[in-house]
């Protein structure tokens, strides 16, 4: 006992203090990776992980109302917003390709985890503004936020600047699937 707390010690001596600008970053950081890297990536993490979890729904086990095409009004807002583009790049770059995407008749749905720690980030369409599903349950100081949802008007879903705050902010803080889900 008394030899480990003499280590911890001197572990604490030899200590280098960093300052902010100079620490590295952990968190965050994209690990830019060639679609071809992040597909060889994916691939050893399936093969290790001997996973036989589908990256996608089969056709037959689609519900209804889950469709492998957005309505085209939906598209376009999807397309305008960058939304999806920007999504990719997330899922290669930091969750090498071990999200999945669904479509809907009325928006587009990232999902990674599994099991109790199955997030994910849901846009839809509605009246021509994209809606993000968010994970709080009060209003924000965000002045498009009406307590459960984040809603963009076409001027602020073709700002890139507010798309990537966004979905910076949805990733930080995805929504969790609920059990009954």
């Amino acid at each position: 006992m008394f030899g480990r707390n003499k280590q911890t010690n001197k572990a604490a001596e030899n200590r280098v203090e960093y300052t902010p600008e100079e620490r590295a970053k952990i968190l965050g950081q994209s690990h830019s990776l060639s679609e071809e890297e992040g597909q060889m990536i994916q691939q050893m993490i399936r093969e290790e992980q001997h996973s036989s979890r589908q990256l996608y729904i089969p056709q037959e086990d689609l519900a209804q109302e889950a469709t492998t095409r957005m309505k085209p009004e939906v598209a376009r807002v999807i397309q305008a917003s960058k939304v999806r583009d920007i999504l990719h790049m997330f899922n290669r770059d930091y969750l090498y390709g071990q999200g999945r995407f669904d479509e809907y008749q009325d928006g587009l749905i990232l999902k990674w985890g599994d099991g109790y720690s199955r997030k994910h980030i849901w846009m839809t369409v509605e009246d021509g503004n994209l809606v993000f599903e968010t994970s709080h349950f009060k209003k924000c100081d965000k002045p498009y936020c009406n307590g459960t949802h984040h809603i963009l008007s076409p001027d602020l879903y073709t700002n890139l600047d507010i798309i990537n705050a966004e979905l910076a902010e949805r990733f930080r803080r995805p929504v969790y699937e609920r059990s009954e889900d």
